[in-house]
């Protein structure tokens, strides 16, 4: 988890969330098959989310001083979260869910502002969790997810 001296996160967190954002974008265009539109519409949902999250952090590294870094090669090279397609609805549920939970534990403490800031991310990346893990579960029934 990388944070700089002040516990702010980094422009690599936010380069993450964008690109869990794409992935995300990807999978609600890939979507397809008898469950596909209420899945579908959840990662267009999420994908928005997403978005929300990474101007709210990237305003935020403006306000302290710094600059977002938004270069596509830092997409690939800075994430903890691979970028992976899926090959099924089922496997892009659990790629967007490994995705969230790594999302989840991914916020610093220490600067008040940026704290109320991302108090409500966390809890908004739960919220996508359950509503993945139980998708996966109507997908299916034989595997709980991890």
């Amino acid at each position: 988890m990388a944070k700089d001296k002040q516990g702010f996160l980094t422009d690599i967190k936010e380069l993450r969330r964008r690109a869990r954002k794409h992935i995300y974008k990807r999978h609600y265009f890939m979507a397809q098959g008898i469950h596909a539109e209420p899945v579908a519409q959840e990662f267009l949902q999420h994908a928005n989310d997403e978005q929300t999250h990474a101007d709210q952090i990237a305003a935020r590294i403006t306000q302290l001083g710094g600059e977002p870094d938004f270069s596509p090669e830092g997409l690939t090279t800075g994430s903890h979260a691979e970028y992976a397609e899926g090959d099924s609805l089922i496997d892009r549920v659990k790629e967007d869910l490994v995705a969230e939970r790594i999302a989840i534990d991914s916020y610093g403490e220490k600067d008040p502002t940026t704290r109320r800031m991302l108090e409500g991310i966390p809890a908004m990346e739960e919220e996508h969790a359950d509503d993945l893990a139980n998708i996966l579960s109507t997908l299916d029934p034989r595997k709980t997810p991890s």
